[in-house]
């Protein structure tokens, strides 16, 4: 029943990039309801992370652009950089581009320097990062929408707002999915008791969570 479980919601998880498309973000509407539903991050914060998202695409440097693939996530108001560069210098040159975009609060650049990964590997990243969300929600130790998970050439990244105890628990469940070769944490850690008190604050609002929260 477990490993049932499991594979339904490896396969749920998979089909979300598709289906994210049919939920327009609405702030203060339904849909943003659902966009936050579970996220520690305000409304707010999720829009301004969408925006920074969007800023830094539009940024990365032209000459670099069809020798590179890279990926920008940004979850907090930080921004995770990562792909592939063709060298040094482009990777110096994209951190340059996006570290002055207004709002952000902090930048990790993971772009790695060598050829463009190809489709089949960027399929199995994908894969990887369903499972590892997967596993996240079987290990019922923690919320799997606390925790942003993206995986790059086998590497896998973690992002979110958790407490301590939380952390060691991502950590755990991505170090032993199969197909992950590395756990980089770039999870933001914060009390029990301060988890506690955003997560209740979520439940008494509605699933809407404050402007001035985290």
């Amino acid at each position: 029943m477990r490993k049932t479980r499991l594979v339904l919601t490896i396969a749920l998880l998979a089909a979300l990039p598709a289906l994210q498309g049919c939920f327009p973000a609405v702030v203060g509407g339904t849909a943003a309801g659902v966009m936050s539903i579970h996220d520690r991050r305000s409304i707010g914060t999720q829009t301004d992370d969408e925006t920074l998202e969007w800023k830094a695409r539009g940024r990365l440097p032209e000459q670099y652009r069809e020798q590179s693939n890279i990926s920008v996530t940004a979850y907090n108001r930080r921004l995770l950089l990562t792909g592939e560069v063709p060298n040094a210098e482009a990777k110096a040159a994209t951190e340059a581009a996006v570290r002055t975009i207004d709002g952000l609060q902090g930048l990790y650049n993971e772009l790695g320097i060598g050829p463009v990964s190809k489709l089949g590997s960027r399929s199995n990243d994908s894969y990887i990062t369903s499972k590892v969300k997967a596993r996240l929600v079987d290990s019922e130790q923690l919320s799997a929408n606390h925790v942003k998970v993206v995986t790059e050439r086998g590497i896998t990244f973690l992002l979110g707002i958790v407490n301590e105890r939380e952390a060691k628990a991502a950590v755990a469940v991505a170090r032993t999915t199969a197909g992950v070769l590395k756990v980089v944490n770039l999870m933001e850690i914060i009390s029990e008791a301060e988890t506690r008190r955003i997560d209740e604050q979520f439940r008494g609002t509605g699933n809407s969570m404050p402007a001035e929260n985290y």
